[in-house]
C-alpha cells in the first residue's frame, strides 16, 4: 500500500513558489513583447525554469504524493535550459535565427519523447517508486512492480543529472567562444564595459558557470534530488536578479539624464576642424579597410585624444566608433559586390577587403545597414 508523508511548508517553499510566480509573471513580459527573437527565446527559458521550479516545490514539499502522475513532468524541460541561454545571448547580439538552430532542441524532443514512452505511461506503481527513490530513499517503501522495460532502457534516465551537466559545459564553453569572437569582431577586450549589450550577455554566461557549481555541489552534498531545493533557490534568485535589473532599466525610475559631456574640453573649432579632417581621411586614405582600424588609431592620425573623437562622432554624426566604422565598410562593400570584375570573389573575400576578420560579423552589420544579407543584395 502506498505510503504518504504530511505536507512540509518553509521559507524555501516560501521562495520557490515566489520564484515559479515571478517566472511566468516575466515570461509573459517578453512573449508579448515580440519585436526580437531573443525576447522570445528568453520568454520560453523562463517558462522552462518554471515548470522545473513547479516539480521541485511539489517534491520538497510532498504535495507529490497528491499528484503523482506529475512525477518528472519537467524533467525534459530541464534540456532546454543552456540552449536557449545560448540562442538569447547570440539573439540578442544580432546574430539572425538559422534553421539549423532548430537543431538545439533535438536533446529535448528526444528525451521527451523517451518518457513519453517508458514513463509518462506507466502505472502509477512505477511513478509511486520513481518519487520514493529520489525523495525519500530509505525512509519509505517502494511498491511492488512489474516494470514494462529492461533495466537497460532506463539507463539514461539514471544518467540524466550527468548528460544535463555535460550539456551545461558544452553549452557555456559555446556562448563564452561566441562571446570572445564577438569582441574580437568588435576590437575590443572581453572584459571591456563599453558596449552594454556585450556586458549583459557576459555576466549572463557568468550565472551560467556558476549555475553548474550550484548544481555540482549540490548533486555531491545530497543523495538523489534531495538536494534540489538549493538549484531551485539559485535559479529563483536569477528569476529575481533579471526582475530587478528590468525595473532598475525602467524608464519610469530614470532620472533626468546629465549632459554626456558636460565636462568635455573640445571645443566648436577643434569640434569642427577634426570633424572636416576626418571626413577627407576616411575618403582619400580610407584606413578603415584595414582589419586594425580602431579608435586610437584614428584618432592618433587626426591629433586629438580619443575622448574627443568619441565625442565627435556621438554629438557631430550620432554614431558609435563601430556604428561609424562599419557604414564607411558596408558602403565600401557594396560597390566592391556591385562590380562585376568581383564576381568570382567570395563573400568571405569580400568580408577581409573590407576589415572584417568574421564572416558573421560582416553579415550582421550588412544587414543591419541595408536590410539585406551580402548575398542577397550581390544578387539584386
Amino acid at each position: 500500500m502506498a505510503q504518504t508523508l504530511p505536507l512540509k511548508i518553509d521559507i524555501y517553499a516560501l521562495w520557490i513558489f515566489l520564484g515559479i510566480v515571478q517566472a511566468l509573471y516575466l515570461a509573459y513580459f517578453f512573449l508579448s513583447n515580440k519585436n526580437t527573437l531573443a525576447n522570445r527565446y528568453l520568454g520560453v527559458l523562463l517558462i522552462s525554469f518554471a515548470a522545473a521550479l513547479a516539480e521541485i516545490l511539489l517534491c520538497y514539499t510532498n504535495y507529490m504524493f497528491r499528484v503523482i502522475w506529475l512525477i518528472d513532468f519537467a524533467e525534459p524541460t530541464n534540456l532546454l535550459f543552456a540552449p536557449l541561454i545560448y540562442l538569447y545571448h547570440r539573439g540578442f547580439l544580432s546574430r539572425p535565427f538559422r534553421r539549423s538552430d532548430l537543431w538545439h532542441f533535438a536533446p529535448f524532443l528526444i528525451y521527451l519523447i523517451y518518457l513519453s514512452v517508458t514513463f509518462y505511461t506507466q502505472e502509477f506503481s512505477e511513478k509511486y517508486n520513481a518519487y520514493i527513490s529520489a525523495y525519500h530513499d530509505g525512509v519509505l517503501s517502494e511498491l511492488p512492480c512489474n516494470y514494462s522495460f529492461p533495466s537497460i532502457i532506463y539507463k539514461i534516465r539514471d544518467h540524466i543529472n550527468e548528460l544535463m551537466l555535460l550539456q551545461m559545459f558544452i553549452y557555456t564553453v559555446a556562448g563564452f567562444w561566441a562571446l570572445s569572437n564577438k569582441a574580437k569582431a568588435e576590437k575590443t577586450d572581453f572584459w571591456s564595459n563599453q558596449n552594454p549589450n556585450f556586458v549583459w550577455c557576459r555576466r549572463g554566461q557568468l550565472y551560467s558557470v556558476l549555475a553548474i557549481v550550484v548544481f555540482v555541489v549540490a548533486k555531491l552534498i545530497y543523495d538523489n534530488d534531495l538536494g534540489d531545493h538549493f538549484i531551485a533557490t539559485y535559479l529563483t534568485l536569477i528569476i529575481y536578479a533579471l526582475s530587478f535589473t528590468l525595473t532598475k532599466q525602467s524608464a519610469f525610475f530614470q532620472q533626468k539624464p546629465t549632459k554626456k559631456y558636460e565636462k568635455s574640453s573640445l571645443t566648436d573649432e577643434i569640434q569642427e576642424n577634426t570633424l572636416e579632417k576626418l571626413q577627407t581621411l576616411m575618403k582619400t586614405q580610407k584606413p578603415f579597410l584595414d582589419s586594425g582600424f580602431s579608435l586610437p588609431s584614428l584618432a592618433k592620425n587626426l591629433g586629438v585624444s580619443q575622448h574627443h573623437l568619441s565625442q565627435i562622432l556621438n554629438e557631430s554624426l550620432g554614431q558609435s566608433f563601430f556604428d561609424f566604422a562599419a557604414q564607411y565598410r558596408i558602403e565600401e562593400a557594396k560597390v566592391l559586390l556591385k562590380n562585376s570584375a568581383n564576381a568570382h570573389l567570395k563573400i568571405e573575400e569580400i568580408a577581409e577587403m573590407v576589415g572584417y576578420n568574421s564572416k558573421s560579423a560582416f553579415n550582421t552589420a550588412f544587414k543591419k545597414i541595408t536590410g539585406k544579407t551580402p548575398s542577397e543584395f550581390k544578387s539584386s
